[in-house]
């Protein structure tokens, strides 16, 4: 058999469907008994396994076609509500328009940078994070994930300290890339960062004693420390918020053992939890910032990670190209950036968060009082909300019911028992409460089978 050929016939096949606006009911069958067999088989067995909106699509599992504001169109055109936002980076919610048109205008001109020649949207957006981060953080350094942006932080935190050992916190969420940097067969971007066997020590989220605590021991045993890592509110933990006095807390004590503070808001940045950072919620700015997920405004991967001028200067000698990538950055990413941007700062989509995330809490913690038999308790902040419960059978059975309802939403990787609300900062009042009512309505009918 002509395998490259196949492999023309079948791109070709699927340009033509992705040229397509709407399905035929045929077609929609056909992209979806596809999708299935291409996952299973090509991609991961896993996913098809684990995902509910598989699961509980009948014959044909629930595939995205499109999506619009806060709602998504599956093949066969049904219309769901995403209460999920991808995690965090549809925080303009789907194919906002004035995202794409910069990404279109960008597209017909040059998508990946030449690598030698400087590209100008790099910059201006550089510039423009400047702007708006706390403190005297006003340099950036662009990719195209939240792995990378803390890939990224650890590196500079390690040259800027010449130390090799951080302390994260229990059930924080930070990525899943391992390194690849232990594998790179080159001197001049090894060494610098030699030992590669650091080790990263523990504590309690929301406990500044126990870090306290921590940093006496390293200090009284020899062993040094780059830098402290947490995200402001633990997001894949399941949108968990540490005491007021915590974050203050925790800058004086880095202050005191210098040692860096890293603020991973990937999920927390760009408005999710009320404030356009996490951390500005207790006035406390980072060494090193970083920010992902809704950075590219839900069209392309983006990710960056900041520090002040005097920080920076460990990526700037005596090896300016020691942290370097072909993809992240490029002119179509940071035109989304900018466009994303703007549309957060001009709509005021934190303030909108803030407001609508607490009427939406309040109504979550009315059904939490009225179901004690299902709830264990709702937390977060903002648009980041957790939904807490006596088992994971009964998280499950509230996904697979809203999904049924057509709302998405999902649990976390680090709590089984909890599922998120995550929508796009866009999301009304009016659309809160067509949610509220389909999630009473899945709660009325878990508690007539049980």
């Amino acid at each position: 058999m002509d395998q490259r050929g196949e492999a023309i016939r079948y791109a070709e096949r699927w340009l033509e469907i992705i040229h397509k606006e709407k399905l035929d009911e045929t077609t929609a069958k056909e992209v979806s008994r596809e999708t299935v067999d291409n996952f299973v088989n090509y991609f991961n067995k896993g996913w098809v396994d684990y995902r509910k909106s598989v699961t509980e699509a009948g014959d044909y599992a629930g595939t995205e076609w499109r999506g619009e504001g806060i709602y998504f169109y599956d093949v066969f055109g049904n219309e769901y509500i995403d209460c999920l936002g991808g995690y965090g980076a549809l925080d303009l919610g789907w194919s906002h328009p004035e995202v794409v048109e910069a990404v279109r205008a960008q597209a017909g001109k040059s998508g990946i940078p030449s690598q030698e020649l400087m590209d100008p949207l790099r910059g201006v957006l550089a510039r423009l994070l400047s702007l708006i981060t706390p403190g005297d953080i006003d340099h950036s350094f662009f990719v195209s994930s939240g792995t990378e942006t803390i890939e990224g932080a650890l590196k500079i935190a390690k040259l800027y300290t010449g130390k090799h050992n951080f302390i994260s916190t229990v059930a924080g969420f930070h990525g899943k890339t391992l390194g690849s940097l232990s594998v790179i067969g080159k001197k001049d971007f090894r060494k610098a960062l030699q030992p590669f066997g650091g080790q990263t020590y523990y504590v309690p989220f929301g406990d500044a004693e126990a870090l306290e605590k921590q940093l006496e021991i390293c200090a009284a045993v020899g062993i040094d420390i780059a830098a402290f890592i947490a995200e402001p509110i633990q997001g894949e933990a399941g949108a968990i918020v540490p005491p007021d006095e915590y974050w203050p807390k925790v800058r004086a004590i880095c202050d005191r053992f210098e040692v860096l503070l890293i603020a991973d808001e990937v999920q927390t940045g760009m408005g999710r939890t009320g404030k356009l950072w996490g951390l500005e919620h207790w006035n406390v700015v980072p060494d090193i910032l970083c920010v992902a997920k809704s950075l590219g405004g839900g069209v392309m991967a983006m990710g960056a990670f900041m520090g002040n001028g005097k920080i920076w200067r460990a990526f700037e000698a005596p090896n300016p190209f020691i942290h370097t990538t072909t993809t992240g950055g490029n002119p179509m990413a940071c035109a989304a950036a900018i466009a994303a941007i703007k549309v957060t700062l001009r709509d005021d989509l934190p303030t909108k968060a803030a407001e609508n995330g607490s009427y939406f809490m309040d109504k979550l913690q009315g059904f939490a009082d009225s179901y004690p038999q299902i709830y264990k308790g709702i937390t977060g902040k903002g648009l980041l909300i957790g939904q807490h419960f006596k088992a994971p059978e009964l998280g499950y059975k509230i996904a697979a019911g809203l999904f049924k309802r057509k709302v998405l939403v999902a649990g976390t990787l680090i709590s089984a028992n909890t599922v998120r609300f995550e929508p796009a900062l866009i999301i009304t009042r009016g659309q809160i409460d067509e949610v509220l009512n389909r999630l009473e309505d899945t709660l009325k009918e878990i508690v007539g089978t049980s």
